[in-house]
């Protein structure tokens, strides 16, 4: 056990979060998503959502340049309630994400460094999260 790392930080998570390079993707998702099928890297947490994960990541990975955050965009286009607590999480408004098509999100799941499968059952709970600069401004 480590003093001050979120309990949601598993070892094996920590480790590839550490190994991505800047602007690389962690991509949480909730538990529709194909995590499975599409990732190389897939870590799952159970029983966790995926804004509780996005704070957890957040507290060690600084974010990219902006736009350093996509959220996947709602069949009505409107911002749902999951995905104003993922912007919260990850410390930024909504001038600040990129919403993206459901299949160019599964696209960029292809190429993601590490994806994180939550137990999150609201629909839209999935983010793709730009590393940044270690020690950078935006850090």
């Amino acid at each position: 056990m480590l003093t001050g790392i979120n309990p949601l930080l598993t070892g094996e998570l920590l480790m590839h979060l550490d190994e991505m390079g800047h602007s690389d993707t962690v991509i949480i998702v909730d538990a529709h998503f194909p995590a499975s099928r599409l990732a190389e890297r897939l870590i799952t947490l159970p029983g966790t959502t995926s804004p509780a994960v996005l704070e957890a990541v957040r507290s060690v990975l600084p974010l990219d340049d902006s736009p350093a955050v996509d959220l996947m965009t709602s069949a009505d286009g409107t911002v749902l309630d999951v995905q104003k607590e993922l912007l919260t999480a990850a410390g930024i408004g909504e001038a600040d994400v990129r919403f993206v098509d459901r299949f160019d999100f599964y696209d960029d799941a292809e190429d993601a460094y590490v994806i994180i499968r939550t137990g999150e059952t609201r629909k839209y709970g999935c983010v793709i999260v730009r590393k940044g600069l270690v020690g950078h401004e935006s850090a």
